[in-house]
């Protein structure tokens, strides 16, 4: 596909993953017109070579593809509907994808109610953080129609290595719920271990890095490993939003009669650092909560 021929795309939320995935769209040469409230992340987009638009409605008239990487499902529904909204302002016939993580029943929504304008939607959230936004490495879990899915893929691979169609409508959040169960469970036994360790006189990093070797390995531990080490804890992704996203697979898996015993508790423990004050640091940042638990100063 020649650059030409590339869909104009606009972007809604620039935050920490959506500036670095705009960007890679940008180095690929599609067109972006981009659209976030905070003035210097709209500043960023510019210097990158896009377009700053002054509203959503700007920014998607003309777009033959909407991507929006919002926070969380009253952020969706906010720039989707209304009167200034991207539903109200798309052309018939674009194809609205929502890479935010939401719960499955707001995409299944957004997608009727898109219908309705002639407009196509996917649910894409992705996995991978930060890092895996920079290095165009994450994993897309897509619901929707196979058409539609096709359309898109040549996008999804500019911004990720891993890229599957899950299902219809919702099926993208529900992949991503329980990638994020799997997640918090895996940062969880990781952060009792690192707390184990150090308790018992082991060298921390030789530690983890014969465990990251063998069965305990993941690719968790390999990308919070120097976190663990430095008691970094500046957001990748932060607890706030993964005390979100258990709420969202609690839920979900109740309405489904799924039994969640060990996500329970991780997602009580998540729920309390963030009581704590800690909601806006990484995730990795359940080591103080393990560490407080262990009597240790945090």
């Amino acid at each position: 596909m020649t650059t030409a021929s590339l869909p104009k795309v606009a972007w809604i939320g620039l935050g920490i993953m959506g500036s670095p995935m705009s960007e890679n769209l940008l180095k690929a040469g599609y067109d972006v017109t981009g659209f976030t409230l905070e003035q210097d992340k709209l500043d960023r987009l510019a210097a990158a070579g896009g377009t700053a638009a002054a509203s959503v409605a700007e920014a998607v008239r003309d777009a033959e593809v909407i991507v929006t990487m919002v926070p969380a499902s009253p952020q969706v529904e906010a720039v989707a509907y209304g009167p200034d909204g991207i539903l109200a302002h798309a052309r018939p016939g674009a194809l609205l994808i929502d890479m935010s993580s939401i719960t499955p029943q707001t995409s299944v929504a957004l997608a009727a109610a898109a219908r309705e304008k002639g407009i196509r939607v996917l649910d894409a959230p992705v996995s991978g953080g930060e890092a895996g936004a920079v290095e165009a490495v994450l994993s897309i879990m897509v619901g929707g129609e196979q058409a539609d899915f096709d359309a898109a893929l040549p996008l999804f691979e500019v911004l990720g290595r891993t890229v599957v169609r899950c299902g219809p409508h919702g099926c993208g959040q529900t992949v991503k719920a329980a990638n994020q169960l799997i997640v918090a469970v895996n940062l969880q036994a990781c952060a009792e271990a690192v707390v184990f360790l150090e308790k018992s006189g082991v060298e921390l990093e030789a530690a983890l890095d014969v465990l990251n070797g063998g069965l305990a390995g993941s690719t968790v531990l390999t990308r919070k490993k120097d976190n663990f080490l430095r008691r970094d804890f500046r957001p990748g992704f932060r607890i706030d939003l993964h005390h979100k996203d258990m709420g969202i697979v609690t839920d979900a898996a109740r309405a489904v009669g799924a039994a969640l015993p060990a996500g329970a508790v991780v997602a009580q423990l998540v729920a309390s650092l963030r009581a704590q004050g800690d909601g806006g640091l990484d995730h990795s940042a359940l080591l103080r909560a393990v560490e407080r638990l262990s009597g240790a100063r945090v």
